[in-house]
């Protein structure tokens, strides 16, 4: 029983948030793709320090040299509670130019309400305010009633293979007694009107499928005729791919979000098409849009060195993305679509996941928000995207995405993942600590 003679402990679970984002920001932490990650192990280093400043032992460990990840566990405050609660964030980035932003991206500049710069959104919000929040409570001795254990992840965004795959397939002790999971993009608000602003709960993503496709032709003379031209056999295919229109298929997650959005807007849904209702959800909508479909966008060409010789192989570069239980169909299509003369490889591919939304942990989630927000309501949804979720779920983890922002409503939140001038508003990141200190003490 607590001692009530005692003062109760101060919660400021926001009071660091904002510094500590922008001091995540200022380290570069690009990820090119290539398996290299400079600034990862001086983002780790840092996470770690601020954690052991409270007392906590982190872990930092490394796949590979300098791509370095963070594991701490949290003790619960109930010996009965041996569930533990995985907080999962990334510290790598997607590259940015400095030259098409309007300040620097690795600045952490504070303008407009906002902090600016790479990774703002994506994910080092949620990287702050898990540390804020964390940093908090083990101070003022207000520990969670579930074990928490904490990973600041490497590698993300090329897929994890580095970072959180690695980390389930090299050091799944890490993980023991995890039953669910929270990290990146839920959580966040879409206004419908003042009284009612919906917060959409990630509880399924697409699968990846990064794909190269090749044709190997004959090489000749630029002069001559040629019946197999591997630059023409694959643009043919590629386009093709490109403009296929792949049918809508509803999953559980995306009709159940599209419901909600239909009665909150007052539009009647289409189940066939959809279009209609999309159109009046903003920025959301392009996130929302590719989930009610398998997608499959060409984003490189590759052949030739010269002019006047025909390349005798050529290659394309396609991201393909399927939902929860269309993969079959998926592989299916690109056989038939490609054609028998294209030869098809996955570079990257990660499963697709979904789990139900109901339980105790939703319902935190929706009465932590609710506190902080009286015109809350919480909704799921797909992302069509991909997170360190996938890794988390081969354990059996539960996974949500539950990083909660309350937005303005002008504010185009889609358009600010791997975007030019990416930011976070600094009353959303306190709201965001605020609301993750109210669900520990409910999760």
């Amino acid at each position: 029983m607590p001692d009530f003679s005692l003062p109760a402990p101060t919660r400021a679970p926001d009071a660091d948030v904002v510094e500590l984002c922008r001091d995540l920001i200022r380290i570069d932490t690009s990820n090119y793709g290539d398996h290299s990650g400079p600034g990862e192990r001086k983002a780790a280093e840092y996470v770690a320090g601020q954690l052991a400043e409270v007392g906590l032992e982190p872990i930092v460990m490394e796949s590979a040299p300098g791509r370095a990840s963070v594991f701490a566990r949290v003790d619960g405050a109930d010996p009965r509670r041996t569930d533990a609660l995985l907080i999962h964030g990334h510290l790598d980035v997607v590259p940015a130019d400095a030259s098409d932003w309007t300040y620097d991206p690795f600045s952490g500049e504070i303008a407009d309400g906002c902090v600016w710069g790479r990774g703002a959104v994506d994910m080092k919000d949620m990287d702050a305010m898990t540390l804020s929040v964390i940093r908090d409570r083990v101070r003022s001795g207000r520990l969670p009633d579930r074990p928490v254990v904490l990973a600041f992840l490497a590698d993300e965004e090329h897929g994890g293979v580095m970072g959180a795959h690695w980390a389930v397939d090299h050091h799944a002790h890490l993980f023991d007694g995890v039953t669910e999971a929270i990290g990146e993009v839920g959580g966040f608000s879409l206004t419908v009107r003042d009284d009612l602003r919906l917060y959409l709960i990630e509880t399924a993503q697409k699968g990846i499928a990064w794909m190269r496709l090749t044709v190997d032709g004959r090489a000749g003379h630029g002069s001559m005729l040629s019946s197999e031209n591997a630059v023409t056999e694959l643009s043919e295919a590629v386009a093709r791919l490109g403009r296929h229109p792949w049918p809508v298929r509803m999953t559980p997650a995306v009709r159940a979000f599209l419901d909600a959005a239909s009665e909150a807007y007052g539009v009647e849904l289409d189940p066939e098409n959809p279009e209609q209702l999309l159109s009046v959800l903003g920025g959301i909508g392009k996130i929302i849009g590719a989930t009610v479909r398998n997608t499959t966008n060409p984003t490189m060409l590759k052949a030739g060195y010269k002019h006047n010789v025909i390349p005798g192989r050529a290659e394309a570069y396609v991201d393909g993305r399927f939902l929860p239980g269309y993969e079959a169909e998926f592989e299916a299509t690109l056989d038939e679509v490609l054609g028998p003369k294209v030869k098809r490889e996955n570079l990257v591919h990660d499963i697709a996941v979904e789990t139900e939304f109901h339980g105790n942990l939703v319902d935190a989630m929706s009465a932590a928000l609710v506190a902080e927000d009286p015109a809350a309501r919480t909704v799921p949804y797909s992302l069509s995207g991909g997170t360190d979720a996938k890794a988390f779920s081969t354990l059996g983890i539960r996974c949500f995405g539950f990083a909660p922002l309350r937005l303005p409503p002008e504010l185009d939140f889609a358009g600010m993942f791997h975007g030019v001038d990416e930011r976070v508003p600094t009353d959303s990141l306190r709201f965001g600590a605020r609301v993750l200190d109210r669900f520990l003490d409910l999760a």
